[in-house]
């Protein structure tokens, strides 16, 4: 009996692709993401991927801009609903640091910086430059809300790189890097909610 493979878009199989891509990025890391690998978990041939991405260093590329978007898209959500006074800054840190480390956008960054595959990480810059554009200051400092967005970023790279390592020579517990950017962004780009908060874990 022969199967007939369904055929999907252009633009359906690609984003299937980069779930796939995604899905072994968590799962396995950064090095695990081939061309290969991908068309294997997608059920689509090594010319398909190659159609699409041109290149595994192409692939990546796509990939970070895949993630980049989405982590980006959350975390403007996150900060439009702080400002409505219905979320918190630990809530954001939580999502900048989850992106980084449970979603893998720190060893995808890192492992292309390693292999020489920079231009692959303009897309999560851009991405950035977008989250920006799109929060806005709102009444906020402009460069203090620059500020708080590359220190939430490096902090969440480093955390996804060295974090656990790092607390434990200091005897300091996991996580707490967390701890120490909600204080940081609270102080940058203090809002009502959040100063009880932060009084309180500068008092722990």
């Amino acid at each position: 009996m022969t199967t007939i493979r369904k055929r999907f878009s252009p633009a359906d199989s690609r984003r299937m692709a980069l779930d796939a891509a995604l899905q072994i990025l968590i799962e396995s890391g950064p090095q695990a993401v081939t061309l290969k690998a991908v068309a294997g978990k997608v059920g689509r041939t090594h010319s398909n991927l190659l159609h699409h991405f041109g290149s595994a260093d192409g692939l990546q590329k796509a990939l970070a801009g895949h993630l980049a978007s989405a982590v980006c898209e959350t975390i403007g959500k996150a900060v439009q609903a702080r400002r409505a006074g219905q979320g918190s800054a630990r809530e954001i840190v939580d999502l900048v640091f989850d992106a980084f480390g449970v979603q893998g956008a720190g060893a995808l960054a890192n492992w292309m910086a390693v292999t020489g595959n920079r231009d692959a990480l303009d897309p999560i810059f851009d991405a950035i430059h977008g989250l920006l554009d799109q929060i806005g200051p709102a009444g906020e400092d402009w460069k203090k809300v620059r500020e708080a967005t590359m220190t939430l970023v490096l902090q969440a790279l480093g955390e996804s790189m060295i974090g656990n390592t790092l607390a434990d020579s200091l005897d300091l517990p996991h996580g707490y890097a967390r701890d120490l950017a909600t204080r940081q962004l609270v102080a940058i780009l203090p809002r009502g909610e959040d100063t009880g908060g932060a009084k309180e874990a500068l008092a722990d």
